[in-house]
């Protein structure tokens, strides 16, 4: 093996090793939330939001910065006990400091000058996900009627410690405009008057950064590269995963399906390892020839039978992962179809970067394959045991912590 071949084998090995070994443990998404924001017209030329704020979250949240311990334990208590009225009656009962740290990190403006929010009547309690979710309707006085109105968001925080990476999904329906918007900690801020492609853009970077910091999404690309023997093999696959965890975004998106994260997750890491496994059984069964088209193959997109296989086994995961991307969203009841609009754009960021990554590291792999075969095979091999290995330990974590 020549100096120049054998140093891209080393490459390849040490940046998948450092990467498993910086890969979390437990689920992809992290412990992070979504808050959800409905803008519409009130009365009077008043605007009207309805957040929605993952309870035990809010609770604790807002009885810090209240310093309210009284919130706290009741709060904590009710969300224990599985009680929604109690829930309900703790943020009512201590209003002051749940509003109040509102008002504090959500505000809308109208041309620069700040809009005046008042409660319109008490918390209600709602569930997305299987998690209780507050409701909160606040009505905004603007100076100026009828204009453009920006809306931040800086809810939960990453200095708060709790979460980190909070999303804020705006769905509005006001100034004659409608749309949707994806704020987080580095873009808090949109507005209504914001044109359709800075809308999708957004989505499109919120597809973009959730694969890459989804890490359990990024080992199964991986499995597929390593264990893909064409190029056209790789982009199939890579792109029916895409449109099957599309097609199951979209339905959880129309409220149409909601499997517990209890049945979704260890899928997902199964998935990783299934995936994986598939590349190291076909070098242990055929070894050198393992990267060989069969005889017979050469049918429609060039593939044979066991690159058709695949290709539904792959899409079959891919609906699984669907259902992770909704749960990482926190999506589960009907949306409107603005914002399934947005959500289609998201599912082209994560293609984007998909191909992206193929670009990159396949011709690598390609080239090792090409010169010096048994080094290709080693190195793909190792790949493909290291993200298996990392698969069962997901999939083993997961079923016990439920």
């Amino acid at each position: 093996m020549s100096p120049r071949i054998r140093l891209g084998v080393v490459a390849v090995l040490v940046a998948v090793t450092a990467f498993l070994g910086s890969a979390q443990p437990a689920s992809a998404h992290g412990f992070s939330s979504v808050v959800y924001v409905d803008v519409t017209g009130g009365d009077d030329g008043r605007l009207r939001t309805k957040l929605e704020l993952e309870y035990d979250l809010f609770v604790v949240s807002a009885a810090d910065a209240g310093h309210d311990d009284a919130l706290f334990r009741a709060g904590t208590a009710a969300f224990e006990a599985g009680d929604a009225k109690a829930q309900a009656a703790a943020l009512d009962a201590h209003r002051k400091a749940a509003v109040g740290y509102v008002r504090d990190r959500f505000s809308v403006t109208s041309q620069g000058t700040g809009c005046v929010p008042a409660q319109s009547g008490d918390f209600t309690m709602g569930r997305r996900q299987g998690v209780p979710y507050a409701d909160l309707l606040l009505d905004w006085t603007c100076p100026k009627r009828g204009v453009d109105h920006e809306v931040r968001s800086g809810l939960f925080p990453d200095a708060e410690t709790y979460v980190t990476g909070t999303r804020t999904i705006v769905t509005y329906d006001v100034d004659g405009r409608t749309g949707s918007a994806a704020l987080d900690a580095a873009h808090p801020v949109f507005s209504t008057h914001q044109a359709w492609y800075e809308r999708f853009r957004e989505f499109f970077r919120l597809g973009t950064e959730h694969l890459l910091t989804g890490t359990d999404h990024l080992l199964f690309l991986l499995a597929l590269i390593a264990g893909s023997r064409r190029l056209r093999e790789v982009v199939l696959a890579a792109t029916s995963f895409t449109l099957a965890h599309s097609v199951t975004l979209m339905l959880a998106a129309l409220g149409l399906v909601d499997v517990p994260s209890a049945v979704v997750e260890p899928v997902i890491a199964l998935s990783i390892a299934v995936v994986a496994g598939w590349h190291l059984w076909r070098l242990w069964r055929h070894g050198g020839r393992a990267t060989d088209l069969e005889a017979a193959g050469g049918g429609h997109f060039g593939l044979d039978r066991a690159g058709w296989t695949r290709l539904g086994v792959v899409f079959c995961f891919g609906l699984v992962h669907g259902l992770g991307f909704a749960g990482a969203l926190g999506i589960d009841s009907a949306f409107s179809w603005t914002l399934l609009w947005s959500l289609l754009v998201f599912n082209v960021g994560i293609e984007a970067v998909q191909l992206t990554l193929i670009a990159l590291v396949f011709p690598v792999l390609v080239l090792l394959r090409h010169r010096a075969p048994a080094a290709g095979l080693r190195a793909t091999g190792v790949i493909s045991a290291g993200v298996f290995v990392m698969g069962l330990v997901w999939f083993l974590q997961r079923i016990l912590a439920d």
